[in-house]
């Protein structure tokens, strides 16, 4: 087992490799989508007379993917948890990575009308059930291989894949649009992006066929302790930490989204800044952010996951209000404007997303945390994720264009995810159960995490 002193170092190594890869993957290709949506498919898909319009329109089939997610998280979650982690995750690269390449070869609406858009959409929905199944999947081999009280340092790794997801999705698009003309790249360029994907996949495919199984899952199969329905008995049985988890999620979605995504379509609409500078400026946020997920994750496992999630959502909130301060008021200035993205989003913004997946996973007992985990951070992607293009968009129009509306927005979300994050502490204190991460034995980290928070409340 992973609390094993002889457990074999070149499997952990092969599992932290596996997820990461994997990751990395269903990142790049699910906001590859996101990073194209506000410059290409509002203008190839979503034709309408009014701009804005058109925009709104492609951010929704992108929250579309959102939306999505929890039915791949409780489905994959099921089959995770019943048959194992490892089947599960194979499966939902394949999906992620057809669906991917799928969207290369759409028609746009000039070409098909009408049906270009649903093809879209139909695909995007694929996509969201693919990482709906891939994120708990794959944070939760490199947990539950994990020694006890590294665990924080190793779920943190395969989050690492966002940022170098995002990082390839936002430099393929800069790359392609920078070599090509205007006319070249909308016509054919930005589809080389999403074709990429396949070479991608089969690399992932390739890792994850080589990694065993999840030594926490074959102890639960000998000793026939699977549940017989994951999702009623994660439901019924942990509803407070399904709730406090989505709550801590919160501040997750929104600051994401608001940084790699929404501010993509604002700085080259609103700002007028060069579209390649503008994804430079998320690609550099994103390398800073694989340096620094690591090491929140790790100092997670020396301080407590919750009490970092805590000041992380916070310090995020406040960053949002400076951020945007410096890129309204110097507009001219790229250097400045990608020290505005960079700090919050590839610093602040690791504070969460670093202790984030042991701070779900420690939610829930071993054999639903496949299903808690995923239906925690897919569910709350709905509201937290997918609509913040839409809602940031909406504020900004209704408001006269006032950046401020934005940040009070973002932190609201820091709040109600700090509150969130609070609780879970307070609820593991009452509990009687030591700080995240300091936990003596593999079955308490494991096996009584999710029920003693459950009985604090």
């Amino acid at each position: 087992m992973a609390s094993d002193p002889h457990i074999d170092s070149r499997m952990l190594r092969r599992v932290a490799l596996a997820s990461v890869i994997g990751a990395t993957v269903e990142w790049y290709d699910f906001f590859l989508y996101g990073v194209v949506a506000g410059i290409i498919f509002n203008k190839l898909y979503f034709p309408a007379g009014d701009p804005l319009v058109s925009t709104l329109l492609a951010y929704t089939t992108f929250a579309v993917g959102f939306v999505t997610r929890p039915i791949g998280g409780v489905l994959f979650g099921h089959f995770g948890d019943r048959i194992g982690r490892k089947s599960a995750l194979i499966l939902t690269l394949f999906i992620m990575g057809i669906s991917t390449a799928g969207v290369a070869v759409v028609p746009t609406y000039a070409q098909i009308g009408i049906w270009a858009p649903v093809l879209l959409l139909s695909l995007r929905v694929l996509q969201g059930i693919g990482l709906g199944g891939e994120w708990g999947g794959a944070v939760l081999m490199a947990y539950e291989y994990a020694p006890p009280r590294r665990r924080g340092l190793y779920a943190s790794l395969p989050q690492i894949g966002l940022s170098i997801g995002l990082c390839l999705a936002s430099g393929m698009v800069a790359a392609v649009s920078h070599l090509l003309s205007e006319q070249a790249f909308f016509a054919w360029g930005w589809r080389i992006a999403f074709g990429a994907s396949l070479l991608l996949v089969f690399i992932g495919l390739y890792i994850r066929l080589k990694v065993m199984e999840t030594p926490e899952f074959l102890a639960l199969k000998r000793t026939r302790r699977e549940a017989r329905l994951p999702f009623v008995e994660m439901f019924v049985s942990y509803r407070r930490e399904w709730l406090i988890g989505m709550g801590a999620r919160y501040i997750d979605g929104v600051f994401f989204n608001i940084f790699a995504v929404f501010s993509i379509g604002y700085l080259t609409q609103h700002i007028k800044m060069d579209r390649t500078d503008a994804l430079l400026g998320v690609m550099i946020a994103a390398l800073v952010m694989c340096f620094f997920i690591p090491l929140f994750g790790s100092l997670s496992d020396r301080v407590g996951r919750a009490r970092v999630y805590m000041w992380g959502s916070l310090i995020c909130g406040v960053s949002a209000y400076p951020a945007f301060w410096l890129i309204e008021s110097q507009p001219g200035n790229t250097m400045l404007i990608w020290l505005a993205i960079v700090i919050p989003f590839g610093i602040c913004y690791a504070m969460v997303y670093g202790p984030e997946a042991a701070l779900f996973a420690e939610l829930f007992d071993a054999n639903v945390r496949y299903t808690g985990i995923s239906f925690v951070y897919q569910f709350s992607g709905i509201f937290a994720s997918g609509i913040t293009p839409i809602v940031a968009t909406a504020l900004w129009k209704m408001s006269g264009a006032k950046w401020w509306t934005i940040c009070a927005y973002v932190l609201f979300a820091a709040l109600v995810s700090a509150y969130s994050a609070h609780a879970i502490d307070r609820g593991r204190r009452r509990g009687g159960e030591l700080p995240a991460g300091r936990t003596g034995d593999a079955n308490d980290a494991s096996d009584t995490g999710g029920k003693r928070i459950a009985n604090a409340s």
